[in-house]
């Protein structure tokens, strides 16, 4: 499977930054450069059918090569963007051969440091080839490991004939980091019946549930008037906003203070004048109903608030964005089953947990498509200390491998 670092080295070259500002789609046209590249590559293997669509997904088949004919036919998915959060421009990867677990310091930025004990996993990793960038941007693994790895599985599966799967449905999405993976995707297009993202965290890990989403907007419309003559006039919506944001509880319910299944209310932008102000949160947990005692909280505290502030009123809206995948993929027990099966197969320890966050998946099984998330190996994402290392990257391979071939026999 030593195509994978090959693959991995150049696309993370490749800047693919989403812009969650952004009114078009994809979000930023510099993610089609890597669409365009796999949809080009995966035809070079002999996969016919690989094309960039209008609105940048690569749709691709690798056609079946067994006599049955009643293989569910499966998909792997994985996005080309990359985050917003850190520069992905001029992204130079550094491969740090045989690790000996030794401060790895980047170097383009010495105060930039990868070190056991700060970082969640890389004690697992000495002895194996550590993959970073060099200080001053993200390195890209989230999720062009994914993407890397679903390529190098291609290439092995077409190699190897004998070898034998369904049909395969390949998938790579831009703007996942933004919100809008799925916004466009033409599923009735794809043909799937079952999905798995390649956009996971540890080796051996299987996730099949996520955190249910919902977004909130809060608008102030406060009263504006002259500074020099507002006594008893002016209400200033600036500041019913941070009386807001300072009434929320401050040792529970945010993300710096929950953990395992503990759901949270996190304001993530405020913006506004003494006229009109605008609160923005994410509201997370693993159901639904909790979802809704945070937003009836986080109301109440607002409609707290304006009594003190009579002539000022707030608009209060809340926006589903992704619900928990648990409740489809347990309606579809085979679609674990069959990947734990896969994981056993290649020597792995599979670990079956929860995501404190979402994937394309979640909102794909709500679509009709169910879909968990296996590892692709990316750590430490969305910072400049990102890394993967190589030997996980192979065994992701070495997994979607083995899962093609367990619905052959399943």
């Amino acid at each position: 499977m030593s195509s994978v670092l090959e693959r991995f080295l150049r696309y993370v070259q490749i800047d693919t930054q989403s812009d969650p500002n952004s009114e078009t789609f994809p979000s930023t046209a510099k993610q089609r450069n890597l669409s365009n590249l796999l949809a080009e590559e995966l035809r070079a293997l002999g996969v016919a059918d690989a094309h960039v669509d209008e609105h940048g997904y690569v749709y691709a088949t690798i056609p079946s090569n067994s006599d049955r004919k009643d293989i569910p036919v499966i998909c792997f998915c994985s996005h080309v963007d990359t985050s917003p959060d850190v520069t992905g421009e001029n992204v130079k990867p550094i491969v740090h051969r045989n690790w000996d677990g030794s401060d790895i310091i980047l170097p383009d930025d010495h105060s930039q440091v990868l070190r056991i004990g700060e970082l969640h996993d890389l004690d697992q990793q000495i002895g194996n080839d550590i993959v970073t960038a060099s200080g001053t941007t993200l390195l890209g693994a989230d999720n062009k490991a994914g993407v890397a790895e679903i390529m190098a599985a291609a290439e092995h599966l077409l190699a190897n004939p004998h070898l034998k799967h369904g049909d395969i449905k390949i998938l790579f999405t831009p703007d996942e980091e933004v919100g809008r993976g799925t916004e466009k995707v033409d599923l009735q297009k794809l043909g799937a019946d079952f999905g798995y993202t390649v956009d996971g965290e540890a080796i051996g890990t299987l996730e099949d549930e996520t955190f249910s989403a919902d977004g909130v907007k809060i608008t102030i419309y406060g009263v504006s008037t002259h500074p020099g003559y507002a006594i008893g006039k002016l209400e200033n919506a600036l500041k019913i906003a941070a009386e807001i944001l300072a009434r929320l509880p401050k040792n529970k319910l945010s993300p710096e203070t929950t953990q395992d299944k503990e759901g949270f209310i996190h304001p993530v932008q405020m913006e506004g004048i003494q006229e009109k102000a605008v609160l923005s949160f994410i509201i997370r947990d693993f159901t639904v109903a909790g979802l809704h005692e945070k937003e009836a909280l986080l109301r109440g505290i607002v409609d707290d608030v304006l009594q003190e502030y009579p002539q000022s009123t707030a608009e209060f809206k809340v926006q589903e964005q992704y619900r928990n995948m648990k409740e489809v993929l347990d309606q579809h027990p085979e679609v674990i089953q069959n990947a734990l099966e896969a994981m056993k197969r290649v020597g792995l320890n599979p670990i079956q947990r929860s995501i404190r966050g979402g994937t394309d998946g979640s909102r794909l099984s709500f679509m009709g498509l169910p879909c968990p998330n296996i590892f692709a190996g990316e750590h430490a994402f969305h910072s400049k200390l990102e890394w993967v290392s190589v030997q996980d990257m192979e065994k992701a391979v070495d997994v979607i491998v083995s899962l093609a071939g367990v619905w052959v026999e399943k």
